[in-house]
Parts: structure tokens; sequence; C-alpha cells
């Protein structure tokens, strides 16, 4: 196990590929580094389900490599998953169970089960013992989830739009959670969602996918920093060259075009006003990326 604990990335995808008819994960390749936080960012149907049912070995991929815990996949698969906690927008554990009965399931799957930890959580949470899950609310049945995956001493959570449908209470409090957990840095998070609005508050790095491809990946402060959105009028838009901008919003009463280098947009187009802007406007703008001009 020496070998598991010198790896620099929790996660590496090189040339990942999967074919569907109508939709392929076209050779998508990204990193995420031991101790940070990576929000998986795009729209439902753009690859992050398929990207993670491949990192899981759920699905099987055509081509490309995928290295967890500094492991090779799916050739150290079992070994792999013993450190691994994947959370899903569905509750995984029949209705029928208790948290009674799920820890003593969870002392026979997990060498490290924790059953102490699991019950802070529980406390922690507010979830009952002994009431079946069915009778659970849907942030209840994601609390227990991270519970459950929060007690067996995991170094990789990997989490598939998990706080989607969730209130903002109980969003922050899940959040709260991620950074405790991130502060034993050889913890990683890969986090797919489209609200972005979490991300941005607690990732440290970002990566984009669109219709199966990576657009950026890279530190999410300095995405943000690089990226502008300059508002002028029609006329002046005119004047950008299209190799300066992602897209561009024009209506009737002007434009908002998304730059990604500004202090070069900046310098070029001298007076020009850049607003700083989010990720989710980010993501806006590059999914409009083709069309030069949308509305």
């Amino acid at each position: 196990m020496d070998n598991v604990k010198t790896y620099e990335n929790a996660i590496e995808i090189r040339n990942l590929t999967k074919k569907y008819d109508g939709f392929t994960l076209d050779k998508v390749s990204f990193d995420v580094p031991k101790g940070s936080i990576m929000g998986f960012i795009g729209q439902n149907g753009a690859g992050k389900t398929t990207t993670i049912n491949s990192l899981l070995n759920i699905i099987n991929w055509d081509s490309g490599e995928i290295r967890l815990l500094g492991q090779e996949m799916p050739e150290h698969e079992f070994e792999v998953k013993e450190q691994i906690s994947a959370i899903f927008d569905v509750l995984p554990f029949n209705d029928d169970l208790s948290a009674k009965q799920l820890t003593r399931i969870m002392r026979g799957i997990w060498k490290e089960w924790d059953e102490d930890t699991f019950l802070n959580y529980l406390e922690r949470f507010q979830l009952p013992f002994k009431k079946k899950f069915g009778q659970f609310s849907k942030g209840m049945k994601m609390k227990l989830q991270i519970a459950a995956g929060l007690s067996h001493n995991a170094k990789l959570l990997i989490m598939d739009e998990a706080t989607t449908g969730l209130d903002p209470v109980v969003r922050n409090e899940i959040l709260d959670i991620f950074l405790e957990y991130l502060q034993d840095e050889n913890n990683s998070i890969l986090m797919s969602s489209h609200i972005t609005s979490d991300l941005e508050k607690i990732a440290d790095m970002v990566t984009f996918i669109d219709k199966g491809r990576i657009l950026l990946t890279g530190i999410k402060d300095e995405i943000l920093d690089n990226h502008g959105v300059v508002k002028c009028s029609k006329k002046d838009f005119r004047d950008f060259e299209r190799e300066d901008y992602i897209s561009a919003r024009v209506t009737d009463f002007g434009a908002e075009v998304m730059v990604n280098d500004r202090s070069k947009a900046a310098k070029k187009y001298s007076g020009a006003v850049i607003d700083k802007t989010t990720l989710e406007e980010i993501m806006l703008f590059y999914v409009n990326r083709d069309r030069t001009q949308w509305s």
C-alpha cells in the first residue's frame, strides 16, 4: 500500500473516450490534485455522469487511461475502491433499512468501517437511528449517504449532483462538512454539479465539460480572474476581433462579451469596462461559443 501514499493526483484521466449512439465522451483529460476539491461543471447531458461512471468502472470505456489514488484502473479496482466514497443524488440503500441495520451491513463491507464516526455524523445531522430510510426527506437521505461515505476512512470522495434539489441551509451544512474533510491534506473531492454557486464557495479547481468535451480546466481563482465580461454598445462590439472573445450576448440594448484574457482585452480595447464574472456566466458563454452572437 506504500505506493498509494506517494501519488500527487487523486485522479488522473487521459484521453477518456466512450461512444454511445448520439453521444461521445471525447478524449476527456484532467487531473484532481491530492488535497483539493475539483468542481466538475456542465449542463445536464454534458458527460459528467458518463465520466464518473467510467472512473468507478460502472461502465466500460472505449479507450483512455484512468488512475485513482495512484493506481491504474480497472486493474486495481477493488483495492482502490476500499478508499473511495461515491455519493449520488439517489439513495442507494433499501428504503426498508434503518441506520442501525446499515451499520451492521457496512461493518461487513468496509475493512475500516468506523461505527463511532458514523454515529457521530448521525447525531450531528440529527438523523434517527431506527427510522426506516423510506421515511427520510431528500435532505436526510443525502446526509445519510455522506455520513456513511465518510465513516470508512475514504481518501477520495466522488459526488454526482449530490446537492441538487436540497434547500440552501442543508447545502451549506453539507459544504461545511466537505471543507472539514479536506482539512486532512490526503483527502480529495471530485464534485460534479450544475449548481455553480456551491462550487464557487468551496472548489479549488474547476473543469468545464460540454457535449462530451473538456472546454476548460484549472485553478478556480485563476479562471475567474482571467475571464471577464465587457459591456458595450452594439457599435463598439463590431470592433472586437473573433479571436479575442468566447461568445457575445447581443440584445437591442447592447452587447455583453466574454473574454478569457482580461489584461489583453484591456490593452487592446482601451476604455472598455471589463466586469468580473462567475462560473455560471463562464459556463453559459462557453456553451454558446459556436454561435458567436446569441441573446
